[in-house]
């Protein structure tokens, strides 16, 4: 059974830090890029970091580029996300998704979704 499962959630200060994982079961990621994507209350789900299956380039959203960084343990089957400098619009529910083929940060674009985890930056 496929699956991807997201932890390292939490409730956090502006300008905190959290890492987020994402490890995959059923299947090897080796071969998929990964992407995260977040989705705050009333908005659309928009797309955060992803990175390649190749040769693990990388890619981020003006919103978090130079707070957020992507990458991968292949021998893990994992996928991480650090987020540093934190901040309140950074609140939303953060999934991580794979696909088969290059790096693309539409939502659309993937095949196989975990079910999320929560992340809050409150004072």
């Amino acid at each position: 059974q496929v699956q991807l499962v997201e932890s390292g959630g939490g409730l956090v200060q502006p300008g905190g830090s959290l890492r987020l994982s994402c490890a995959a079961s059923g299947f090897t990621l080796d071969y998929y890029a990964i992407g995260w994507f977040r989705q705050a209350p009333g908005k659309e789900r928009e797309g955060v970091s992803c990175i390649s299956s190749s040769d693990g380039s990388t890619y981020y959203a003006d919103s978090v580029k130079g707070r957020f960084t992507i990458s991968r343990d292949n021998a893990k089957n994992t996928v991480y996300l650090q987020m540093n400098s934190l901040k309140p619009e950074d609140t939303a529910v953060y999934y991580c998704a794979a696909r088969r083929g290059g790096l693309v940060l539409h939502p659309g674009e993937y095949d196989y979704w975990g079910q999320g985890t929560q992340v809050t930056v409150s004072s």
